[in-house]
């Protein structure tokens, strides 16, 4: 009943009669109203609820374009989303399309090696059964750097579509060479496989990312229906070529490639668009770096455009140089660690300064909080090696107080920005414990 009050109840007018009138002469309606658009509800004699439009005063195209958002972007957009939302999105779906086009072409190009003569519209169809039949391999493979993925999981996503194109030009190709028909198409498979994997792995964390209010299920489920979308137009658009340009070998060739980059371009451009706010070795250098420079800390919106999506472990020389991974005794002489030690004697890290590069080692219970205060220590390091001859010791020792003075108001920097400190991803590296 609490519903009941809280809406607009009108009741017919009763003749002035002392009889009381059967309850369900009663019509129970009231007015909704979202925007333009007005609806009104009204329970029926049966009980049941009917809902009738009144009034859409919004013009057509505005209709087409919300209606479109309602169902292939999550509810409240674009409130309820991180920034890159839509540039993700855009390049998702041309991924998608050129994808799905391309791989129509593939595997008429692999049933024609086969001695087959297919339709487009079979080759459609038999494209399914030999993705699902012949990726197990390379999936299992893959598997095994779920590690990897969790710290870069950018880089990863980009790896499986270059992957997978990698296996659709395989496929592109076997026409020119019918007598290596199995080995092209299970390797082909087999690449495949491994890009599956790496896709679903990484799948998670993005769509983590722009979880604004908790609302990861219907960021995922817009998302997955984006890609549905463009898929069956992309097969569509695969149909429609290999029935005319790409009906020769030459015209797949050159329309295979222009997909394939097409492809491969959109996945980077989506992944520039991806905020995660986890720390990784790239991240939480480029947070000291920035921090180092202008006194303070970039959110994740603003620090996805200045990550090195291709090449993520390469050391920034802003932030010190920092290597993290490292197995304890290959990256600290043995003479050095006890002298380390006492320099580091609460900390869950040791630092080793050489020539080109400063070595990070972490415990294994190391988290984010811990890598930020070594990625200090080591910048800190770098700039005093650069003006003062001092042994490596004591300019780690003054690098380590320094770090210790600013560490408190960074730290609250850090976190206000929207970053997660409770876990450092550094992916397979090697950790120590004593």
């Amino acid at each position: 009943m609490q519903f009941l009050e809280k809406v607009k109840m009108i009741k017919k007018e009763e003749p002035p009669v002392v009889a009381v009138k059967n309850p369900e002469s009663f019509p129970l309606y009231w007015y909704e109203t979202s925007d333009t658009v007005s609806r009104r509800f009204q329970f029926e004699s049966d009980g049941h609820l009917s809902m009738k439009l009144v009034d859409d005063a919004r013009p057509v195209p505005q209709k087409m374009v919300e209606s479109f958002l309602n169902k292939f972007f999550p509810s409240g957009y674009p409130y309820s989303v991180n920034d890159g939302y839509l540039r993700y999105t855009q390049f998702r779906a041309l991924q998608h399309f050129s994808s799905a086009a391309l791989s129509v072409l593939s595997t008429q190009s692999l049933l024609f090696a086969a001695g087959l003569r297919p339709t487009p519209a079979q080759a459609t169809v038999v494209s399914w059964i030999l993705k699902d039949g012949m990726q197990h391999m390379g999936k299992l493979i893959c598997s095994n750097l779920g590690a990897r993925m969790d710290s870069e999981p950018k880089q990863w996503r980009i790896l499986a579509d270059v992957l997978y194109d990698f296996g659709t030009g395989l496929e592109l190709v076997s026409p020119l060479c019918p007598h290596l028909f199995l080995e092209l198409a299970g390797l082909g498979n087999f690449a495949k496989g491994m890009a599956v994997v790496a896709a679903r792995a990484t799948r998670l964390p993005i769509y983590s990312s722009f979880a604004k209010e908790g609302n990861l299920s219907d960021i995922f489920a817009k998302g997955e229906a984006i890609s549905t979308l463009f898929n069956v137009a992309g097969i569509g658009a695969g149909i429609q070529l290999a029935s005319t340009i790409c009906s020769s070998m030459e015209g797949k060739l050159v329309v295979g490639s222009i997909l394939s980059a097409v492809h491969v371009y959109c996945v980077v451009e989506q992944m520039r668009g991806v905020p995660i706010n986890t720390l990784n070795p790239q991240r939480t250098a480029l947070i000291v770096a920035n921090f180092l420079k202008t006194g303070k800390v970039p959110r994740p919106p603003d620090l996805r455009l200045q990550e090195n999506l291709l090449f993520p472990e390469k050391p920034i020389q802003d932030a010190g140089n920092v290597r993290v991974g490292r197995a304890l005794h290959k990256a600290v002489k043995p003479s050095q660690v006890q002298t380390l030690k006492e320099v580091f004697v609460e900390e869950k890290f040791l630092l080793s300064q050489g020539k080109s590069c400063t070595d990070m080692v972490l415990e294994h219970d190391a988290t984010g909080e811990d890598a930020l205060r070594g990625w200090l220590v080591a910048a800190y390091a770098k700039s005093m090696t650069e003006t003062y001859n001092d042994p490596d010791d004591v300019i780690l020792q003054d690098a380590y107080d320094k770090m210790n003075d600013v560490f408190s108001p960074f730290l609250s920097q850090v976190q206000a920005k929207g970053w997660y400190t409770d876990r450092f991803l550094d992916g397979t590296g090697t950790r120590f414990a004593w």
